[in-house]
């Protein structure tokens, strides 16, 4: 019993035990790990550009902790940071516009200098293009690789978000293990949860593989029929999803994304956060 006091082992036996006595809901509840919750704005794009400043302050309002940029609305980086701390909210993340080559060379130093203002040190590539074999996958890690490694004296980190084409295999491997397998591990994994059910893959099995390397997940459903992703209406299996990110050592925090553009303004996002908080307290 070197690691716990006499103490500590008991009282954890108690909290334990109490679960166990209290019901399945009871056990269930402590499998889910509580962290905050951020929206990816590219849920609010018919909106953002428009009005910042109220998309922002209506964000904080529904109960969002932060959020992850997808383009900055035209707003300087100091404009945006007096706006966030305005309104309370941290940053999650920024998909980077433009992709991989909008951060290669000298394009680099711009996304610091900004992401450095508002207070980001996450920096994500949404999708790679022209990506059709295992040896494209490989060199575009190596790229990722040499990329993170610049990043480390900014105290920043590089990351990737898969779609579909991530869980297609090629010679019976998944490009998404061909990418992480290969790519330096400072190079963290964003695992979307609705693309990668979408495509047939196991997003569970994806977080109890990478958990010590997925730093966020995108937190949306697929709902075939609809084409639809608000959370808890399609095909995710949320307890399985929600126990693996329990196991996730590196997660850090819930995106909700709400791409499908079915509803007006902020009412997907609200929708999606008070079912993603549901789950989360069942």
């Amino acid at each position: 019993m070197n690691q716990f006091t006499r103490r500590e082992f008991v009282g954890a036996a108690a909290v334990g035990a109490a679960a166990l006595f209290a019901g399945p809901s009871a056990v269930t509840a402590a499998t889910r790990k509580q962290l905050p919750i951020g929206v990816q704005l590219y849920s609010v794009r018919n909106d953002f550009g428009k009005d910042v400043p109220g998309v922002l302050a209506g964000v904080k309002k529904l109960g969002y902790d932060g959020v992850e940029f997808a383009g900055y609305g035209g707003k300087s980086a100091a404009d945006m940071r007096k706006i966030l701390d305005d309104n309370g909210l941290k940053v999650c993340g920024s998909h980077i516009q433009g992709g991989l080559q909008a951060i290669l060379g000298d394009n680099l130093n711009a996304a610091i200098e900004y992401n450095a203002t508002i207070g980001n040190n996450k920096l994500i590539i949404a999708m790679l293009t022209n990506v059709k074999t295992a040896d494209d996958w490989k060199r575009s890690a190596g790229q990722f690789s040499a990329i993170a490694e610049k990043l480390k004296p900014h105290n920043m980190r590089l990351g990737y978000h898969n779609h579909l084409q991530e869980f297609t295999a090629l010679d019976g491997v998944m490009p998404e293990d061909i990418f992480f397998g290969e790519a330096s591990p400072d190079v963290f994994v964003q695992l979307d949860i609705g693309h990668c059910a979408h495509a047939g893959a196991d997003p569970a099995a994806y977080l109890k593989k990478y958990g010590s390397r997925i730093l966020s997940v995108h937190a949306k459903d697929w709902i075939p029929d609809t084409r639809g992703d608000t959370i808890g209406d399609g095909i995710v299996k949320w307890d399985e999803v929600l126990t693996a990110c329990a196991g996730a050592s590196a997660l850090q925090w819930y995106i909700v994304e709400e791409e499908s553009n079915k509803f007006p303004g902020l009412d997907g996002i609200d929708k999606d956060i008070k079912a993603l908080k549901k789950l989360l307290a069942a």
